[in-house]
């Protein structure tokens, strides 16, 4: 069987792919043989070979995009939706299946899990990790063990915090490649579930070599410093996360960002950008992940899915095309916008849309894509959170500085009290008589200390969540942040005139819906489902 990539050139119509829905469900049966039943490993190179293998295939992107405030519904007029998108998009447990599902991710987390601990299991047969390659070969292992466990139980469970994570289910954290979900193993707590990725990393970062043939598909080393500052960012060991961000980014991070300005200099075609955010030669792309993902379209200049977009009133009210901090300045890269009947669409052009033929003739096949998933600009703000909760705020505002220096066309440098005094001097989004305008700023309700509202902490995280939000744009990752500090999120929808008109739903601070259901097949399997 052979497959081809193509990119679709830039239209502003419905797409029209030819593939079918039942191609998106040929993975039904990826799980039927493990990689542990189709070779022996006898040697490093099979060793190797095999954890090519342990990275994951089918990604949360969609799911936690759709889930978070970058979104909003443009009603049942537009009939550019799917019962999938309306289940996502509402937080109802979706009882629907395709290569973006949280039943899809479930499933490909814990057959990526089961290599690396294959992988693991050889080593130690093999001996030990006694020579270089082995040793490699464990950390790499390592990481991806750590790493699928940190996505499941960030997106299937409540976000970490020290007072309730010892009593909040997690997920099960898988250590062995025998053990399988129909073992129904017991879930454990949040707290369990981090306490063995902090293990695993440990383990696994004196390890980990770049000496890969294209280290960017691998958790190099940068990549790997990058998930740990992410991971203790995430489980408030605010110390560690910045020894790890250092580590990183190095002595000159600002040679590490993304070239913004460069990308305003190139063809703006949507391919040609999208082709170079991936670009595996970028210092700013530290791990690249392919995936079987319609990111490209749904985020492209298509209609789509069209029904839940990102839209004009969103970006100039919450985030890119806001009146921000730089004041007047420009961005390098402009939003793109598209507005037509049924479109209504400003967005930053970042993946790619690519189509993988599984039988050219019939036209079926898989939406895929590739992503980032870790760059030296998310480091860059994560190190700078983690500045302010320890009070390091010149240092954050830095870091804050560099960053907006790099993505805007300014020269301004940012202190500690012009960054309080601005956003201060900002409403909080809903404040309005319906609830449902936007500004900047939205109450944080973490359960650690952020110190009282219009207080230097809380000034200084409102500009690290809004520059990261930036800078995450259609990512998924605003999600993670949308959880860790309790944001409410208002459902409206956007009338005519782009404008929001009505309030349909609110995720309050300690909903829980803001951990994923569990998909129905290990639920009917007996794994406990999420409480609702």
């Amino acid at each position: 069987m052979k497959y081809r990539y193509f990119s679709l050139p830039k239209v502003l119509v419905c797409c029209c792919i030819t593939a079918t829905l039942s191609a998106l469900s040929s993975c039904d049966s990826y799980l039927d043989e493990l990689p542990d039943n189709r070779t022996e490993l006898t040697s490093e190179k099979k060793i190797q070979g095999l954890l090519t293998s342990a990275y994951l295939s089918n990604d949360p992107l969609y799911v936690a995009e759709l889930m978070s405030d970058n979104m909003d519904s443009y009603g049942e007029t537009n009939p550019n939706t799917s019962r999938f998108a309306d289940q996502v998009y509402n937080w109802l447990d979706v009882t629907e299946s395709d290569n973006q599902s949280p039943e899809r991710f479930w499933e490909d987390c814990y057959v990526r899990i089961a290599t690396a601990n294959k992988a693991l299991e050889a080593i130690e047969e093999m001996g030990g990790a006694t020579t270089e390659t082995l040793r490699a070969c464990r950390g790499e292992a390592l990481l991806c063990r750590a790493y699928a466990h940190f996505m499941l139980a960030n997106l299937f469970c409540q976000a970490y915090n020290q007072q309730t994570s010892q009593t909040d289910l997690g997920i099960a954290y898988m250590l062995k490649s025998s053990e399988t979900l129909d073992d129904n193993p017991p879930r454990g707590t949040v707290k369990e579930v981090y306490e063995l990725i902090d293990k695993d990393i440990q383990e696994a970062l004196p390890l980990v070599t770049s000496n890969y043939a294209v280290p960017k598909y691998h958790f190099n080393q940068k990549a790997a410093y990058a998930f740990a500052a992410r991971f203790y960012l995430y489980y408030e060991q605010w110390e560690k996360a910045i020894d790890y961000a250092n580590r990183c980014l190095g002595s000159a991070p600002a040679a590490m960002l993304r070239d913004w300005a460069y990308m305003a200099t190139m063809t703006q075609e949507y391919d040609a950008i999208t082709q170079h955010y991936i670009d595996a030669s970028l210092n700013a792309n530290l791990m690249l992940l392919t995936s079987y993902s319609y990111m490209g379209i749904v985020f492209g200049p298509y209609r789509y899915l069209s029904r839940y977009s990102h839209g004009k009133y969103l970006a100039e009210h919450e985030d890119g095309e806001a009146e921000n901090i730089w004041g007047s300045a420009r961005l390098y890269q402009e939003m793109s916008t598209y507005a037509a009947t049924n479109l209504d669409k400003t967005i930053f052009w970042k993946l790619p849309y690519m189509f993988e033929y599984y039988d050219a003739v019939a036209g079926t096949g898989y939406y895929r894509t590739v992503y980032p998933a870790f760059t030296s600009d998310e480091t860059l703000l994560n190190r700078a959170e983690a500045y302010v909760m320890t009070g390091q705020y010149e240092r954050a505002a830095a870091d804050l500085t560099m960053w907006m220096q790099n993505f805007v066309q300014t020269d301004l440098v940012l202190s500690p009290e012009m960054i309080q005094e601005f956003y201060n001097s900002i409403d909080y989004s809903y404040s309005d008589e319906l609830g449902i305008a936007s500004t900047l700023k939205k109450h944080l309700n973490p359960k650690f200390d952020i110190g009282e509202e219009g207080g230097m902490r809380e000034a200084m995280l409102q500009c690290v969540l809004g520059f990261r939000r930036i800078e995450t744009l259609q990512t998924g990752q605003r999600w993670y942040d949308v959880k860790r500090y309790g944001i409410e999120i208002v459902r409206r929808v956007i009338n005519a005139l782009g404008v929001p008109e009505r309030r349909t739903d609110v995720l309050r601070v300690d909903d829980p819906r803001r951990a994923v259901q569990i998909p129905l097949k290990p639920r009917a399997a007996g794994v406990v489902p999420n409480p609702r």
